[in-house]
C-alpha cells in the first residue's frame, strides 16, 4: 500500500504525518481520513484552489491533470511545476511526499 508523507504544516499537521493510501484514492481523501483537514471549499468538485498541494516526491506516478484542473491551478497561490489539486490527484502505487502550502485563496475559511 503506498504511503503519503505530509510535510509539517503549522495548522494542518504541525509534526508532519505519514499515512497509508489506497491506490485510486485521492490525496485529499487520504488526508481527511487521517485527520489532516485540508480545506476543500468546493467539496471536491474541482471548482476552487483551496485544496492545492505541492507534490515534492512521486509526482510522475500521478495521472496527468486535465484542462479544468490546470485552469484552476492557474489561480492558486504559490503555484509550482508539481502543484496539484489534492481532490484530483489520484494515488497510484508509488509513495508521495506532499507539502500543503502556507496560504490558500479562500476569502472565508471556516474555523478562523
Amino acid at each position: 500500500m503506498p504511503q503519503i508523507v505530509f510535510l509539517p504544516h503549522v495548522d494542518h499537521c504541525p509534526e508532519g504525518a505519514v499515512v497509508e493510501a489506497e491506490p485510486g484514492e485521492t490525496v485529499l481523501d487520504a488526508a481527511l481520513r487521517n485527520g489532516i483537514d485540508i480545506e476543500h471549499a468546493c467539496e471536491k468538485s474541482c471548482a476552487c484552489t483551496t485544496c492545492h498541494v505541492v507534490i515534492r516526491e512521486g509526482f510522475g506516478s500521478l495521472e496527468a491533470s486535465d484542462e479544468l484542473e490546470d485552469d484552476m491551478l492557474d489561480k492558486a497561490w504559490g503555484l509550482e511545476p508539481t502543484s496539484r489539486l489534492s481532490c484530483q490527484a489520484v494515488v497510484a502505487d508509488s509513495d508521495l511526499v506532499v507539502e500543503i502550502p502556507k496560504y490558500t485563496i479562500n476569502q472565508v475559511s471556516e474555523g478562523h
